[in-house]
């Protein structure tokens, strides 16, 4: 029996451009060039993508569950106008502050796709742009992918000693991942 594949994206910075601000409406969600088209070549090659982000400007109080839902609906139409499918999308509503186990770096949103889906987490790839990302990936043995979009550049700045791939994009990333 063939076993699925997973990957999984960090949102902010990886998928689409990222704002000090907070991405607030589905209108400030942009895609970075070349991530959609990344999804969807992930897709081809038998990935299954999966989103797992947090969303502190929920409990900022910067926008709600609803508009998150509005945002995310825009990000699953362009990436199916792409030919890509995100195959579900798990998200922290917490502040920094908080004492949940979902804010990444905590494994807990790692470790409940690895319940949802029955995959083995040491097996998936997880990119993203920041520490935390990398941090939440090793913590439960997933292969940590810097990208420099979004906070990326600056994370390798701080963090010169990382000694994990790195990519200019989604797009490279996935390239790699798939030859």
């Amino acid at each position: 029996m063939h076993q699925q594949r997973y990957i999984l994206l960090d949102r902010d910075g990886v998928i689409n451009q990222d704002s000090e601000a907070f991405i607030k409406s589905p209108e400030e969600w942009q895609p970075i060039e070349g991530s959609l088209e990344a999804i969807a070549l992930l897709n081809q090659h038998g990935y299954q993508v999966i989103i797992v982000t947090n969303q502190s400007g929920i409990a900022r109080g910067l926008f709600d569950e609803i508009m998150l839902e509005k945002i995310h609906a825009k990000m699953h139409k362009l990436a199916d106008e792409k030919g890509g499918h995100i195959a579900a999308i798990y998200f922290c509503p917490h502040g920094a502050d908080s004492d949940c186990t979902c804010r990444k770096p905590k494994p807990g949103l790692l470790k409940a796709f690895a319940a949802d889906f029955h995959a083995d987490l040491t097996a998936c790839a997880f990119i993203g742009d920041s520490l935390r990302d990398l941090q939440a990936a090793e913590s439960v043995g997933a292969k940590p992918i810097l990208v420099k979009t979004g906070k990326g550049l600056q994370t390798l700045l701080i963090n010169p000693q990382l000694t994990i791939p790195v990519f200019e994009n989604l797009y490279d990333a996935a390239t790699h991942l798939i030859f």
